[in-house]
């Protein structure tokens, strides 16, 4: 292999995994391999003006792609400020490929400006994070890296970049990723065993996750549930995993508190969980909140999560989807008919709109009718978001994204990402006022691309979950109702959110009337580019 500079050999090495894309915000230590993007035309920049809105447009972009992100943030400032956001891609298993610059190796001993530990920095909100020493290791760190980033339980991985080794030449080969697969099976024994306890259940229930589109078992979850004729509730619940609008389907445990979650499960003598972790709320349960005696069956490929917080009878390090299909199979020989259409037939009916219908309703709904089927949403409504699922149920998987929580700002950029993945797809972000000013700069990174993603934001000025929790918070303490806190609203100034956008080449309108909703939504469609909406539901 001919010696070349390992900037260039890094480049040659993201061409071979088929990446097409770099999201990212330039430095001056990462100007080497920038400067050498120009002969790689393959491999297109999306640049961002705040890495928050960087990472929170890969995240969108790796999730509606189901491929790997590609992140360039700037030495330990930029990946400091792209900290929040690749916490969400965390919690959501998002397969993004973080990289950063830094001086040199040869710096380490000096203390000098912006040095940082970047990987202390980055190691709690990713999978893997490291550093690469010697540029014969170049390539073989970043293929280590996508292969972690890419094999389920997925998620972000991080590799600071020295200039100085960067600089030095390699003849490391650029060959192609790859990522082992995980659609491994239980052994028999432990399959029969999870059966019979489930076919043997009076009241079961059934948990399931991410980790379900992950694998796309879908299909096979709800053919489980149709057998037990078992309710079903989301937990770390954030893409389409099951039709929502399946008479099983219940909605989703609370992620604030776990005596939510603790009031529902309690009820069930067989739990069974798939693909996701138990349980993911701010303030959860300390003690076991599955009823005594009550038999728990746990299907996950992250073994972290298996049985972690509480005890399980049948632990199922295993792919959802074969091990799913395989559990149907047996509790079809066990159990009767219990009378369920399968997926493929179940329909759906949309609510009535009213004249009393709050507006953010009234806009979903006329949303529903104009767009059609296959529109895309990618939902940070927040309170607002009931309402909208209520005429835009989450059924076909890939169409749906919601916010995992912890981090605010991702309804504007995952709409971003999510028309760079899928440009054929109406896609449609819904934020909150709160959360939109987290990453307004995305606005302008859509303009610049004519990526014509569409943003609602659902304007009540204020921080309004907050007012929900503190409400939680009172009454958990015998505090009486009072005034809210003056830091939970957002009024004064008024946000003008379409003179924000216009600053930024993104058109918009605004609506506060439920007269405007109809036109509003005819135009937003109708735009050839990026168009936001201002859509006032206090």
């Amino acid at each position: 292999m001919t010696a070349r500079a390992g900037r260039v050999a890094m480049l040659e090495q993201f061409a071979a995994d088929g990446m097409t894309r770099m999201f990212g915000n330039p430095g001056t230590v990462e100007q080497g391999f920038l400067d050498e993007l120009g002969n790689f035309p393959g491999l297109g920049y999306v640049l961002g003006l705040q890495e928050a809105a960087v990472v929170g447009i890969a995240d969108g972009y790796a999730r509606a792609g189901g491929r790997p992100a590609l992140v360039q943030l700037h030495t330990g400032v930029g990946l400091g400020n792209g900290i929040g956001m690749l916490y969400q891609a965390m919690r959501g298993h998002s397969p993004l490929v973080v990289i950063a610059g830094e001086a040199g190796v040869r710096y380490d001993a000096l203390d000098a400006q912006m040095a940082a530990d970047l990987v202390a920095m980055a190691r709690p909100v990713t999978k893997y994070a490291t550093r690469v020493l010697h540029p014969g290791s170049l390539l073989r760190v970043l293929r280590r890296a996508v292969k972690i980033a890419m094999t389920p339980p997925r998620g972000p991985v991080f590799v600071s970049l020295p200039m100085d080794v960067l600089d030095e030449l390699t003849t490391e080969p650029a060959v192609r990723t790859v990522v082992p697969t995980r659609a491994v099976l239980p052994v028999p024994g432990e399959l029969d065993r999870a059966a019979a306890l489930l076919a043997s259940a009076r009241q079961p229930i059934v948990l399931l996750g991410d980790g379900v589109s992950v694998s796309g078992a879908q299909a096979e979850l709800t053919r489980v549930a149709e057998l037990l004729n078992a309710p079903v509730w989301g937990v770390n619940d954030s893409e389409v995993n099951m039709d929502t609008t399946h008479p099983l389907y219940r909605g989703q445990l609370g992620h604030m508190f776990g005596t939510h979650s603790a009031g529902i499960v309690g009820t069930a003598d067989a739990v069974l969980i798939a693909g996701t972790y138990v349980f993911p709320e701010v303030f959860p349960e300390l003690r076991n909140p599955f009823a005594p005696g009550a038999k728990i069956v746990h299907v996950d490929l992250n073994d972290y999560e298996v049985a972690k917080n509480f005890p399980v009878d049948v632990p199922l390090v295993a792919d959802p989807k074969p091990t799913l299909a395989a559990l149907g199979d047996l509790l079809a020989d066990e159990l009767p008919d219990t009378g369920w259409t399968d997926l493929a037939r179940h329909t759906w009916t949309a609510p009535e709109v009213t004249d009393d219908s709050p507006l953010a309703e009234r806009f979903a709904a006329a949303l529903a009718a104009q767009a059609g089927p296959d529109l895309v949403v990618f939902d940070e409504a927040l309170t607002a978001s009931p309402g909208l699922v209520k005429h835009l149920p989450p059924r076909v998987p890939g169409n749906y994204f919601l916010t995992r929580g912890g981090s605010l700002g991702v309804g504007i950029t995952g709409a971003i990402g999510a028309k760079l993945a899928r440009p054929e797809a109406e896609v449609v972000g819904f934020t909150g006022d709160g959360g939109s000013m987290y990453t307004p700069q995305a606005l302008w990174t859509a303009a610049r691309y004519g990526i014509a993603a569409r943003f609602v934001v659902c304007n009540n000025g204020r921080y309004r979950l907050l007012d929900h929790n503190l409400d939680q918070y009172r009454a958990e303490r015998g505090i009486e109702p009072h005034e809210y806190p003056g830091a939970f609203a957002l009024g004064d100034p008024e946000i003008g959110f379409v003179e924000l956008a216009a600053a930024m080449g993104v058109d918009g309108v605004r609506v506060a009337k439920a007269s405007e909703v109809d036109e509003a939504v005819e135009r937003m469609l109708a735009a050839t580019g990026p168009f936001l909406i201002d859509l006032v539901t206090a």
